[in-house]
């Protein structure tokens, strides 16, 4: 921007033009020539400037280049080479002739923005002393540069006055930017597309845990922020990211390489510049760093410069983007016949020749140049025309530059529509075609440019392989165009790839893949890659490698022993299958059939003293309620139901009241039955056999009652318990209102304990065959079965819960069965002669 204000201050016009005096010789062009339309060429001839001391007593000396570039003199010649095809063609710019000047960068930026100023002023045409200020720009596009930190400063500069800037291997997407960079295009895709692909390139072949190293500058620095981006996004994690630049110490390449050794990483993204990555391919070859998996960006994994049998050993089976290769029809005759001359214009070649030949221009030793030597007997990177990638970006470039002012030339002519009202050709005419440029070249390839001056972003996958010739080729196996849909844009060809130490992928993981069944624990302290795997909790799986969360499985299903499925839970209840609900209902059916059988023995004997004696009406109500009770057992064996889950509780507690009240009925009258002996003593017709019904049946009626109430408004229900056991779910019956529950049990357990201190009290009295004694011990082992059955009931799991509550019911009616009624039977069946009226007074008597 000072360099504009202080030209258009220069230019204000007065009485007499401006004069610019220059202060020093300026440089002039290494090749130019002289046409109607100019372009301007900046490339880096050498590689670096020799560093002087700066005194500060004289005026500094001009810089100084020193390691020369041969690819860089075979994209020059490219360019000149195009200029001519298009001078010699009828179709582009007829009778019009395009002409050129280009100068060496060094490899600084410095100097390439020095090389744009004077391409812009034409100072090295004109005579200091009378050269106008005011003049236009003597070049209407600039081809170069093949660095993107040179190229910015180059854009920078030019960008002020509309002058477009093509170039072929500047990379960086910084440049992208239309603000700062309006004036900017290139025939080379954008590093933004280049890094996500290269992310995508790791994360295909399961990379992530990988080592970075970079350019210290614009290329590298981009690329490799884009890069960081997109590995993360694709889950692959960096261990380190070092950054080298050509001018750094050699100590800066020692700590990279030792960083590089002492890595668990086995595989390293170099974003670098060719020149860079020769530098730290110097140590790597010293230190013989080898085993790793080099996975490179453009600007060096197909550059034929580095590909030596030396740096093969480190960088074996190395994979990376480049672009396309393509042939260039008649470029290899046309490198081959250039001659360094004397011709202004021409004086570029001179140096390049010296340093072919080993020769040396105006000298009388042995070793001086003639200008005949032959380039067909040298094999370096200018006379190699294998890869020509980048060269080929440099053809279009002018062949880009070309169509713009060929449409530039009609629009002057009036033989086609001009964009504006300008008629002179001019820098921003070219920049208005330029954006509109839609052409194919010979070998079909399309050109043209997006809103942001970049051309479509393809790339070849390229594979370092050694030939059978012992040549190291660039194999292509792979391709990446960023037009195609998601997912879709990169695509592997079916030639096998040469990896670094045999023929199986490399692995580099921070840590190995957690199994389905785990789930990822990112270790304290270290990237996202680096965890533990841990087992998934009881009910939670993860059935993909990897996972970040277990997923609980539902409440019916439980885990597999691998825990990467759910299955669905076994469902328990009591069983008529099993085993225990067998014996179970063996026992109920022989409840019942003993209680049955011995109904027959005292209907049978029902006219015998004994039968007689015990009140043979409650007896036989006892044992109809026994035997009740005996099959109520069988209704919580089976998988619960609506019905059966109300049936069971209401029948348990009913059937046992009525048995109860049996009992205590019984009880009550052997105590009456004694008071009634006394004289003057009427009390038993308060206690006879209707009273004794009507006191059953009331106290069956209130329980019968309860279990109405309890079935209308909250009746028991089966439901599935899936909070007792992880494993299982257990079919049961939910008791519905708890309240109706206890209260059941409470009558029959105060109709119980009121039975048992009734009989205890009554279990003295004198009778030869004293009833009491047998109902107290009855209720004795009826309570003690019911007051252990409350923490067996509680703490056994499942299914045994019901067997729990069967046994109790079961063990409570054989207890009341063999206590009241076996010793009866035993007088009856094996004893007839003690079952008299004879018998049961003797005793009474004797007392």
């Amino acid at each position: 921007m000072l360099l504009r204000i202080i030209l258009l201050a220069l230019s204000i016009r007065g009485d007499e033009p401006r004069i610019c005096r220059l202060w020093a010789k300026p440089d002039t062009p290494l090749f130019s020539k002289t046409g109607d339309f100019m372009l301007g060429g900046i490339f880096t001839f050498h590689n670096n400037i020799e560093v002087s001391k700066v005194t500060f007593t004289s005026m500094p000396q001009a810089l100084s280049c020193k390691d020369l570039n041969y690819i860089e003199y075979q994209f020059a010649e490219t360019m000149i080479f195009t200029v001519e095809e298009i001078n010699n063609r009828t179709d582009i710019l007829p009778n019009v002739s395009l002409g050129y000047k280009i100068y060496d960068a060094c490899g600084s930026v410095s100097l390439a923005i020095k090389a744009a100023m004077a391409l812009m002023s034409g100072a090295e045409e004109a005579d200091s002393s009378t050269l106008p200020c005011s003049q236009q720009s003597s070049i209407h596009a600039i081809i170069g540069q093949s660095g993107s930190s040179p190229t910015i400063g180059i854009a920078t500069v030019v960008g002020q006055f509309n002058i477009p800037v093509i170039s072929h291997f500047a990379t960086c997407a910084c440049l992208s930017n239309k603000r700062k960079f309006p004036t900017f295009f290139r025939t080379i895709p954008s590093d933004y597309y280049q890094s996500r692909a290269l992310a995508q390139l790791v994360k295909h072949f399961g990379w992530t845990w990988v080592g970075t190293i970079r350019s210290d500058n614009d290329y590298g620095n981009s690329g490799m922020a884009t890069f960081t981006q997109a590995a993360q996004q694709e889950g692959v994690c960096i261990e380190y990211s070092e950054a080298i630049y050509r001018t750094n110490p050699r100590e800066t390449f020692l700590k990279t390489v030792e960083i590089i050794k002492m890595a668990s990483s086995k595989i390293v993204v170099a974003f670098t510049s060719v020149i860079d990555m020769e530098f730290l391919l110097k140590e790597l070859v010293l230190q013989n760093v080898i085993g790793l998996q080099w996975v490179g960006s453009e600007s060096w994994v197909s550059a034929k410069n580095i590909a030596n049998k030396e740096t093969y050993g480190i960088l074996k089976g190395s994979i990376g983007f480049s672009i396309a290769n393509a042939e260039i029809p008649r470029l290899k005759e046309f490198l081959m016949k250039v001659k360094p001359t004397s011709t202004p214009g021409n004086d570029g070649l001179v140096e390049f020749w010296e340093n072919t030949f080993d020769c040396i221009f105006n000298t009388s030793n042995s070793k001086m140049c003639t200008g005949k030597e032959n380039l067909h007997e040298i094999s370096n990177l200018y006379t190699d025309i294998t890869e020509l990638r980048i060269t080929y970006n440099v053809y279009k470039a002018v062949y880009a530059v070309a169509y713009a002012l060929h449409d530039v030339f009609t629009c002057l002519n009036n033989q086609g529509v001009c964009l504006d009202n300008q008629r002179d050709a001019q820098p921003q005419q070219v920049l208005k075609y330029l954006k509109e440029v839609n052409f194919t070249m010979k070998n079909g390839d399309g050109i043209n440019f997006d809103i942001n001056g970049d051309p479509p972003a393809r790339y070849e996958l390229v594979n370092w392989q050694l030939s059978v010739n012992g040549i190291i080729d660039f194999v292509t196996v792979g391709l990446y165009d960023a037009s195609l849909p998601n997912g879709k844009q990169f695509i592997m060809n079916n030639n096998s790839i040469v990896w670094t130490s045999d023929d199986k992928i490399p692995k580099s993981v921070c840590s190995e893949s957690c199994p389905t069944g785990t789930r990822k624990a990112i270790q304290n302290g270290k990237p996202a890659c680096c965890f533990d795997c841990i087992p998934c909790a009881e009910g939670e799986i993860s059935n993909i490698t990897d996972s970040i969360h277990c997923l609980k499985c539902p409440l019916d299903y439980k885990t597999n022993e691998q825990k990467d499925q759910c299955i669905m839970k076994d469902t328990e209840f009591l069983s008529y299958e099993e085993i225990m609900g067998k014996i179970l209902i063996i026992f109920s059916l022989l409840g019942a059939f003993l209680t049955l059988a011995v109904i027959a023995v005292f209907f049978k004997f029902r006219d015998t003293p004994i039968v007689k004696a015990n009140n043979s009406e409650l007896s036989f109500l006892l044992l109809f309620s026994l035997t009740l009770c005996f099959l109520c057992s069988l209704t919580f064996i089976g998988e619960p139901t609506e019905w059966s889950c109300m049936l069971r509780h209401t029948a348990f507690g009913i059937t046992f009241v009525l048995c109860i009240s049996c009992v205590l009925g019984k009880t009550i009258v052997v105590m009456m039955a004694f008071r009634a002996t006394r004289p003057g003593s009427d009390i038993m017709k308060y206690f006879g056999p209707t009273q004794q019904r009507i006191s059953v049946l009331i106290f069956t009626l209130i329980q019968a009652l309860t279990c109405i109430i309890w079935l209308a408004v909250s009746p028991p229900f089966p439901k599935k318990n899936m909070k007792s056991n992880k494993d299982r779910i257990i079919l049961e019956c939910d008791i519905g209102s708890i309240i109706a529950f206890y209260t059941v049990l409470g009558y029959i357990g105060l109709l119980s304990v009121m039975c048992f201190v009734l009989a205890f009290l009554a279990r003295k009295l004198p009778d030869k065959f004293n009833e009491a004694k047998f109902i107290t011990f009855s209720m004795l082992v009826f309570c003690a079965v019911w007051v252990t059955f409350i923490p067996s009931y509680i703490s056994s799991p499942g299914k045994y819960t019901v067997a729990v509550e069967v046994f109790a019911i079961l063990a409570s009616s054989f207890g009341l069965l063999l206590c009241i009624f076996a010793p009866k039977c035993y007088l009856i069946l094996l004893k007839p002669g003690k079952n008299s009226k004879k018998y049961l007074m003797g005793k009474m008597n004797l007392k």
